[in-house]
């Protein structure tokens, strides 16, 4: 079982707008490169960049740079840089490596502003004939599904793939075989 370990650069204390967000995810074994993925508070998974074990960087859309973030390789440390903090940074953040075609994630790293608490009306839910039970989501169950989605698509998308070259050359040993059968009667 290959281990990261994933934390902030700096001990950081509170997060505010604008600031610099430096991550770090350490990995114990040889690697195949690393991935840095955001989970934004709906829940949505967002590839942000691939740092290759060559410390080859590419971000999302194929590019060699971005405006918001800064990527590096140090031996078994790569590193993301939020440059300038914002709300649609706020989420979890994973690292995660593709080693033998098996997908390893790291814990998630929160990063999220500090809730600010006003005094103001307090409401109360009543349970009513049509709501008998109040369930609470469950954020582990709900996370869990989507890193499962997110690796069904490695999974499934590359099976697709297969499936349609192989029905490919079924169709066209078919063919060969008729052509074949009609040109040389018995």
């Amino acid at each position: 079982m290959y281990e990261m370990k994933i934390r902030f650069h700096n001990s950081i204390t509170q997060l505010r707008v604008g600031q610099r967000l430096e991550l770090e995810c350490q990995t114990d074994k040889k690697d195949s490169g690393m991935f840095w993925v955001h989970q934004d508070k709906s829940g949505t998974l967002h590839f942000i960049v691939f740092i290759s074990s060559l410390s080859k960087i590419t971000f999302k859309g194929n590019q060699r740079t971005s405006t918001r973030f800064k990527a590096s390789k140090d031996n078994t440390i790569y590193r993301l840089v939020v440059k300038s903090f914002t709300q649609q940074d706020e989420g979890n953040y994973f690292c995660l490596m593709n080693i033998n075609q098996m997908l390893y994630f790291s814990p998630g790293l929160p990063a999220f502003f500090p809730v600010i608490t006003t005094p103001g009306l307090i409401t109360q839910h009543s349970i009513t004939e049509k709501d008998p039970c109040i369930k609470t989501p469950d954020p582990e169950r709900k996370l869990q599904e989507e890193l499962n989605s997110f690796c069904h698509i490695f999974i499934w998308i590359p099976l697709t793939g297969l499936c349609l070259l192989i029905l490919q050359l079924l169709m066209i040993t078919i063919m060969l075989c008729q052509r074949k059968t009609h040109q040389n009667p018995l």
